[in-house]
């Protein structure tokens, strides 16, 4: 029974850490862009977009706050989308088996 609470003990240590690492994965926030910076898109370290920056050169500029919220949300809408998809693809890895709560995957 030692190796059993031995494993229980290192499971929740794992947990801590993974719950560790995913907050400070939350709290970055990471840039990329193009067109030699003409768009630039930042991102939370769970890739969820933030910001989008546009240069005015690339389209009309009393239309420039629109077209970034437009790319936001159609960002938001694809990203909804994968996320229902690895919902369904990990209930049919797990056979319906629920993980426990905090423990997601992929991580």
């Amino acid at each position: 029974m030692k190796n059993l609470a031995g494993m229980m003990k290192q499971a929740a240590q794992m947990q801590s850490k993974m719950q560790e690492m995913q907050e400070r994965l939350e709290a970055m926030e990471l840039e990329g862009e193009a067109g030699a910076g003409l768009v630039r898109v930042t991102l939370s370290g769970k890739g969820e977009m933030k910001r989008i920056k546009i240069d005015p050169k690339l389209a009309d500029p009393a239309e420039m706050e629109m077209l970034e919220d437009l790319v936001l949300a159609a960002h938001r809408a694809a990203k909804a989308k994968i996320e229902a998809a690895t919902a369904e693809e990990m209930q049919k890895v797990t056979g319906g088996l629920q993980l426990p709560p905090g423990m997601k995957l992929p991580f």
